[in-house]
């Protein structure tokens, strides 16, 4: 719901505030006084084109922000979330501006963002019917999902199973496609996979193959080396048995100094710490002594294996760069090629399934599709019925709606129906689409008849009506009202008229009235009480504000729409 408008700059309008309330808001004022740049702020307010000739003549620029009530837990807020924006309690800002050069702005939630969100969001916050403004319903998709909501429960069911099998068939038509026009290039890669996988199953390298292979090759590459370093370090920490004398080496070193220190470790025990210690340390050196005298009896050069072992390797790290870049990533793009290869090798038969699963959704399709045709022209002919009777209240009596449903050969997510609201103004004439077949004052009519018709089925929370009363006067300007009255049961209503029938079953009236400079400034627009609304009232009637005849048939009017309201 609208809380509150603030316009500045627009049109003859200088300043001004709206406080508009639930229910049925009317908005009154004499002839270019500046009623209709209220409609026009409400559109700019939700996308509406920005048009710099209607900037106030000496303004910068046109600014409207529009202060709405909306649910924190709804799609509004969330979509408000998702621009950026955010509610303020549960209140919602929306703010448009536009440049005297052209430029247009737009804010939501206290966030910059693009015209089309505002646009967008519009959708489910308000339906704005005027001659110079987009008709919401005269868009094909939303003249379908209406007629959708219309029908009610009696369309649920078969809807709900067609989207679901219409779900499945775009995806599988979707992989059938893939599969068949992707043919040679599943056989290319099935191939290439065959014969990486042939090559690895060939070479059948093991995990941390690579890595043991490079340090045997090492080994076995400096074996000669290897056995005189330990050769060279067990002579030097044991001695050479074999040698003519004995020659100083790491352990009789080690024994020698432990000697000495032994001799007198009983004068002072921090001597004899240091025997132990070294006592440790010859048991070492004799451990790593021995150690080396084995590791020199197992080096062997052995060229027949190391030429096994360089060869293996040149297999391994040649199979390595290819796949991974080490064994370990040649294993793993094994195992997944080879569950890619099983699915393409199995594809053919796939094929031949899903082929056959399209078939069958094809004809399933069709005849749900059918089904919902039937359901849907039900129910336009009930709509049609309903709205051609609104329509002779309406001051319309020779009007004819009329709800086209056509199938048509392409199958979309609601069915293949393409629906079309058509219009014969009089007898005679040819039914034609809304906005071609009538006139502005007409086509706010019908828009009316049609919005009190799917009041409940095509909620919106606030309606919006420019020149609904154009060419209607009498007993129809009361129907109007009526019906009027009866849309803003379930929504906010907001109507800009000229005629006192309609005005009297508002439940607030507000009136826009020019300042002696010929502008409308904050004062200007006034929410009326009883007395002032009889004042206008009578000004509407009768042209005088305090016409004795004038007043009476005001206060006749109020009295009307109060019994009725």
């Amino acid at each position: 719901m609208i809380d509150e408008v603030r316009i500045q700059g627009l049109g003859v309008i200088d300043e001004a505030v709206l406080d508009l309330s639930p229910g049925f808001n009317v908005v009154t004022g004499e002839t270019g006084a500046g009623k209709t740049m209220v409609v026009t702020s409400l559109g700019l307010l939700f996308g509406g084109r920005a048009d710099p000739q209607r900037v106030r003549p000496g303004a910068d620029r046109a600014v409207v922000e529009g202060r709405l009530v909306v649910d924190p837990g709804g799609r509004v807020a969330e979509r408000v979330e998702e621009a950026g924006g955010e509610l303020d309690d549960d209140a919602l800002i929306v703010t448009r501006s536009v440049s005297a050069e052209g430029r247009s702005r737009a804010h939501l939630g206290g966030r910059a963002v693009p015209v089309s969100v505002l646009i967008n969001l519009a959708d489910d916050l308000v339906a704005v019917h005027g001659q110079s403004d987009q008709q919401r319903l005269l868009q094909a998709g939303r003249q379908r999902a209406a007629l959708d909501r219309y029908a009610g429960g009696e369309l649920t069911k078969p809807l709900r199973a067609y989207t679901r099998s219409f779900q499945r068939h775009k995806k599988v038509a979707a992989l059938l496609e893939e599969l068949t026009t992707r043919a040679n290039e599943r056989v290319r890669e099935a191939e290439l996979l065959r014969f990486g996988l042939e090559e690895i199953e060939k070479v059948d390298p093991k995990e941390g193959e690579d890595v043991d292979l490079a340090a045997e090759e090492e080994r076995l590459g400096h074996a000669d080396a290897l056995r005189a370093a330990a050769d060279t370090a067990h002579e030097a920490l044991l001695g050479d048995p074999a040698a003519a004398f004995e020659a100083a080496n790491v352990v009789s070193l080690l024994g020698r100094a432990r000697a000495a220190l032994e001799q007198v470790r009983d004068h002072d025990p921090e001597l004899g710490g240091h025997a132990d210690r070294l006592a440790e340390a010859g048991y070492l050196v004799s451990d790593v002594a021995t150690d080396l005298a084995a590791y020199a009896e197992s080096v062997d050069a052995d060229p027949a294996r190391l030429a096994v072992v360089q060869e293996r390797r040149a297999e391994v790290t040649a199979l390595a760069r290819k796949h991974g870049g080490t064994v370990a990533g040649v294993l793993e793009w094994a195992r997944t090629s080879a569950a890619r290869l099983t699915e393409l090798t199995g594809d053919d038969d796939r094929i031949d399934e899903l082929r056959a699963e399209h078939a069958e959704l094809t004809e399933r399709l069709a005849a749900e599709a059918e089904e919902l045709t039937a359901v849907r022209t039900r129910a336009a002919e009930r709509f049609s019925a309903a709205v051609t009777a609104e329509l002779a209240a309406l001051a319309m009596p020779h009007a004819r709606v009329e709800v086209n449903v056509t199938p048509s050969a392409d199958y979309g997510p609601h069915g293949a129906d393409e629906v079309e609201v058509l219009l014969a103004p009089h007898p005679g004439a040819r039914p034609l689409p809304l906005n071609k077949g009538a006139s502005g004052g007409e086509l706010s009519r019908v828009m009316l008849a049609i919005e009190v018709v799917f009041a409940g089925a095509d909620p919106v929370p606030t309606f919006v009506f420019d020149e609904v009363d154009a060419g209607v006067g009498g007993k129809a300007a009361v129907e109007i009202g009526r019906r009027l009255a009866r849309l803003a049961r379930n929504a906010q209503v907001i109507v800009v008229t000229h005629l006192p029938q309609v005005a009297a079953f508002a439940d607030q009236h507000l009136l826009v009235e020019k300042a002696d400079d010929g502008s409308v400034t904050r004062s200007g627009v006034t929410a009326l009480d009883r007395e002032g609304r009889v004042r206008e009232l009578s000004r509407m009637l009768a042209g005088l504000e305090d016409s004795e005849l004038g007043r009476a048939h005001a206060e006749e009017l109020l009295g009307l729409a109060a019994g009725e309201r």
